[in-house]
């Protein structure tokens, strides 16, 4: 185990010189699409998933070539423009390509690629498809913009587009109440976690008079540790929303109102993975505070119970899938929450995280399409027969994220498991007893839906997807079974020189006691999940007064703790704030208004246009002045 010192980035030649590419593609796709409205209905699917395909194509190129270059070269600095100069500020606006950003390319272009080409048979019948695919362009060109800023100021950038993306494509079926509100609640929630993003950019530019992160972590090392406890924890506000952590987490279960291949790609490959990004990315600041370390370990755990416990309670498909990524989300924040050791796990579980949850949401949209959109899991069941392919690639992801051994999330999950107990005891415990859990509920999601007896809808007439839908659905099953072998040698070490980590050596494949106990759980979860639910499954949720069952199936009161810890409480004091408006202001402006307009009214008597009043108005103001000054020169 040794420890490494940031790489700095040199300058950008040859290709890298056009990694701007990446981003500017699909950006000027979308544009387009937006801009030609109808007129591009009949292709501009098939332009914005080429646009995405080209990205994932550069991106590889550049990744190819990084693996050629020498450790020191390897990362990559891209200026673009001179984009803010005022006073003794000068930002400029430019992108790092290095070992951490180029891993989020290729997963944000790679998996959005194939959710576009998914797409194209999933929403064929949509009238507003062209508008749909244009969102999902903008959605992955934000994000690229956010992985690949080399300062935090250019990341908010990032970080706001994919707030506007998510809002669209969240709530991209308006007609539905439902739909409209888990858009607006999503923007809303994310504006909160922006406060604590534009706090700590202040700060930033206060403290070291720059946001780009080569000069913030360059100065970090000289924070007091108050400060950086205090920018540990606005930054760890920001991606509690972006990434649905407790307690910013009450719109992730919502958004599944949208269309299912956008909830893939909020959970596999975009919103949700930014707040995991920032905190990894802001890793000087992070090793200044073991507060706010700690409190990235305690929200990351808390969150991973947390999501587990929903997704234990749930009937409908994809909102079990969604409190599974809270809680596969909380493992990796846990994981960055450990210091320099976790932060190659955390990125190592977010992309295998990202290959199978894509595929479990893919699937859950396949299901979807051969079931009239139904999405309770009671009105599915012996669906493995008649939906063979989906079945098999949704069950590699099953395999995976219980954490089947040799699968992507036996080595990602395993590594965090492990690392949590040689940190922290509790959080090890803890970290091992959400495994159990996503054991069981996952083996409740696909006894539900894919074994026992058919429970259809007489309208129900399950059937496979198209290739469209099934090609995708192959490729990121195959990604979800060997991934991690392949990236589980390499991945720290690739790693390290861009986050100042550690190269941990791991006991996987050892006898030692916490991967045999970690299995030890899963099998126990699978146990429990398929003798409660192998039988006879009501069509109804039956009536419990189980408080346990009950706060899971209310998403833990997350919205009534909203009701009223926030909302009751500012609609309080607006009332109050606009009865003193009403009251005192337009009452002091009002009655000043009453008051000149009466003085006015009156004054505008002694205007009547006589003669002889204005003369005897003239001869009473000689009197009077007269009588002034006789009366000064006696006293």
């Amino acid at each position: 185990m040794h420890l490494l010192e940031i790489v700095p980035a040199v300058p950008a030649s040859g290709l890298f010189s056009l990694a701007w590419l990446v981003i500017a593609i699909p950006l000027a796709c979308a544009a387009l699409l937006i801009v030609l409205g109808k007129r591009s209905d009949g292709w501009g699917h098939l332009l914005a998933t080429v646009a995405t395909i080209a990205s994932f194509a550069i991106g590889l190129l550049l990744f190819v070539q990084m693996l050629s270059a020498d450790e020191g070269s390897r990362a990559v600095s891209v200026p673009l423009y001179e984009w803010i100069a005022t006073g003794s500020w000068s930002i400029e606006a430019g992108l790092l390509v290095d070992q951490l950003s180029i891993l989020f390319v290729l997963l944000i272009t790679g998996v959005g690629a194939l959710i576009h080409i998914y797409s194209i048979g999933y929403m064929a019948h949509d009238a507003n498809r062209r508008k749909f695919f244009a969102y999902l362009n903008l959605f992955v060109a934000a994000m690229l913009i956010l992985v690949l800023a080399d300062n935090y100021l250019v990341l908010f950038l990032g970080w706001e587009g994919v707030g506007l993306a998510s809002y669209l494509l969240i709530g991209f079926w308006a007609h539905k109440p439902s739909a409209a509100a888990a858009g607006v609640k999503a923007f809303v929630v994310n504006r909160v976690g922006d406060l604590g993003m534009a706090m700590a950019i202040f700060t930033m530019l206060a403290m070291f008079g720059s946001s780009a992160f080569a000069d913030v972590n360059a100065g970090a090392p000289q924070l007091s540790g108050t400060w950086a406890t205090l920018l540990g924890i606005m930054l760890l506000v920001g991606a509690c929303a972006k990434s649905a952590q407790v307690p910013l987490q009450s719109w992730l279960l919502d958004a599944m109102e949208g269309p299912t291949p956008v909830s893939a790609l909020i959970h596999a490959a975009t919103m949700v993975t930014a707040g995991v990004y920032l905190v990894v990315r802001s890793h000087a600041i992070y090793a200044m505070s073991d507060v706010a370390t700690l409190a990235v370990a305690i929200v990351g755990t808390v969150t991973l119970l947390a999501g587990a416990w929903i997704g234990s309670s749930k009937d409908d498909i994809k909102k079990v899938l969604a409190g599974s990524t809270m809680s596969q989300i909380g493992y990796m924040m846990l994981a960055a929450g450990l210091g320099p050791v976790g932060a190659a796990f955390a990125i190592f579980h977010l992309i295998t995280h990202g290959f199978f949850k894509a595929n479990m949401f893919l699937g859950a949209g396949s299901v979807m399409h051969g079931m009239n959109d139904e999405v309770d899991m009671r009105n599915f069941g012996g669906l493995a027969k008649a939906m063979r392919i989906t079945f098999l690639t949704f069950g590699a992801g099953y395999l995976a994220i219980i954490g089947f051994p040799f699968t992507a999330g036996f080595y990602s999950k395993d590594h965090i498991v492990e690392a949590a107990f040689e940190s922290n005891t509790v959080l090890g415990v803890l970290a091992l007893l959400g495994a159990g859990v996503t054991a069981y509920y996952m083996t409740r999601l696909m006894v539900m839906t894919f074994f026992g007896a058919r429970r259809w809808k007489d309208d129900a007439h399950p059937h496979e997807s198209p290739l469209t839908m099934t090609v995708p659905l192959i490729v990121l099953g195959v990604l979800s079974l060997v991934a991690g072998l392949f990236m589980n040698s390499w991945i720290q070490g690739w790693l390290a020189p861009a986050t100042g980590g550690e190269v941990h050596e791991t006991e996987v494949f050892s006898l030692a006691l916490i991967p045999l106990l970690t299995l030890a759980v899963v099998i126990v979860g699978v146990a429990v999940g398929w003798f409660l639910h192998r039988g006879d499954i009501p069509r109804t949720a039956p009536v419990t007064k189980n408080p346990l069952v009950l706060a899971g199936r209310s998403d833990l009161y997350g919205d009534a703790l909203n009701e009223y810890a926030v909302v009751r409480p500012v609609k309080g004091l607006v009332a109050g704030t606009e009865a003193f408006d009403h009251g005192v202001v337009d009452g002091l402006v009002m009655g000043s208004a009453s008051m000149a307009g009466g003085l006015g009214s009156w004054l505008r008597r002694a205007q009547n246009g006589y003669v002889r009043t204005y003369g005897l108005t003239f001869v009473i103001g000689v009197v009077a002045l007269a009588a002034v000054v006789v009366f000064g020169q006696l006293v």
